[in-house]
């Protein structure tokens, strides 16, 4: 099984980024962004990160602001914080030398037995097991696993298993050859491979829907196809029900600048930025109200209806109703800060209202032209943003 596998990775290993270093600081990056994300959404994420916070010092040293705007739209923000904070931890304790070991990886913020794991395999080649949501369903499905992943007995035997194949891989202690990949990154430590092919024989080949059993190196070991089960390994989890919440929300622009607001850091997309918004009873009813109530509580003019967002975290199922407004206010509004064009842009957003944020960007000029009699804009008004 393990020389299968190991095999079938050598030749049909994607060129990912992340593949083409043996960098800790930049596979744990890419690890911690693949956590519940698509790599073809994570590798655009992923260069620009390391253009811009290309090691531990940089990450270290950056502004919050600045890591925030980078992780931008793959959610989970508490995520990017546990990175600097990790960063730091490592600059103050290790002198910026990233950990070796996986007990002093896992040791990080933030860092679980999983990205530990695949830090020290694959980066270090150490024989540390893994086990992820492509893991868990080659080795449900070749080994019949009939039981939820998720009962704690079930999960130890995932485990289990999957250190006993990383341990057998290493005995080996054979470098394996990507064929897609080139030059030093080509050779991939027998550990790192075993890890890695599990991972990617999940992706590629063991997908959730549709097994391409055909193709699989394990064909002839699986004992859920054997059985005729494989589509219903693993045993997928009751869904919760779906939770529909409905907001409105003001985009109020004034002489060149727009009204934003930054969320608690101790709540839900904490620190990131918004547009006024209120929270409705699902329907189409309680849109107007909490609209003319918004614009009367910014003292702002009515506009037109600007777009209507829908967006997914976990089990809500959120619709945004974004409408124009112009401000008349000559002093700050409480809780909101009037920022530029160009600090719009550049301040960090939770997904939906970054989809708003676009949306106003690419109004025509004569929508958000401010009207003859606005009065003027302090220049240095409080809570003014300077980035």
């Amino acid at each position: 099984m393990v020389p299968r596998l190991m095999r079938w990775f050598g030749a049909n290993a994607r060129d990912l980024p992340w593949r083409r270093t043996r960098d800790p600081y930049a596979i744990w990056i890419s690890e911690v962004m693949l956590q519940q994300t698509q790599v073809k959404t994570v590798v655009p994420y992923f260069e620009r990160w390391m253009r811009e916070l290309p090691d531990v010092a940089s990450l270290a040293a950056a502004r919050e602001q600045r890591v925030l705007k980078l992780w931008e739209g793959l959610g989970y923000y508490r995520r990017a914080r546990h990175l600097q904070r990790a960063a730091r931890d490592i600059m103050e304790r290790n002198d910026s030398r990233f950990p070796r070991e996986f007990d002093a990886i896992l040791a990080l913020p933030g860092v679980g037995r999983y990205t530990a794991g695949a830090v020290a395999s694959i980066a270090f080649n150490h024989p540390a097991p893994i086990v992820d949501g492509n893991v868990t369903r080659v080795l449900a499905r070749v080994f019949a696993m009939r039981k939820s992943p998720r009962l704690p007995p079930v999960r130890r035997k995932l485990w289990a298993l999957a250190a006993l194949l990383v341990s057998m891989a290493g005995t080996r202690g054979r470098a394996i050859r990507l064929q897609r990949l080139e030059g030093a990154a080509s050779r991939v430590g027998a550990s790192s491979a075993l890890n890695q092919s599990l991972m990617e024989l999940g992706a590629l080949i063991c997908t959730p829907r549709s097994p391409r059993c055909e193709d699989c190196p394990l064909f002839h070991d699986c004992e859920a196809r054997k059985l005729g089960v494989e589509d219903r390994i693993p045993l997928k989890e009751r869904r919760h029900e779906t939770l529909v919440r409905t907001f409105v929300s003001i985009v109020a622009f004034r002489r060149g600048r727009v009204l934003v607001r930054q969320r608690p850091m101790d709540g839900v997309n904490g620190g990131m930025w918004e547009f006024p918004n209120l929270e409705v009873e699902p329907g189409a009813a309680g849109v107007e109200p909490a609209r003319d109530k918004l614009r009367t509580s910014l003292r702002a003019a009515p506009g037109n209806r600007l777009c209507s967002v829908r967006h997914t975290i976990m089990r809500d199922r959120m619709e945004v109703h974004a409408f124009l407004a112009s401000g008349r206010a000559s002093r700050p509004v409480a809780g909101g800060v009037w920022v530029t064009r160009a600090q719009l842009r550049a301040l960090p957003f939770a997904r939906a209202h970054s989809e708003i944020r676009e949306a106003f960007l690419n109004c025509p000029a004569d929508v958000v032209t401010p009207r003859d009699n606005d009065p003027p804009l302090a220049r240095r008004a409080r809570g003014n943003v300077d980035l």
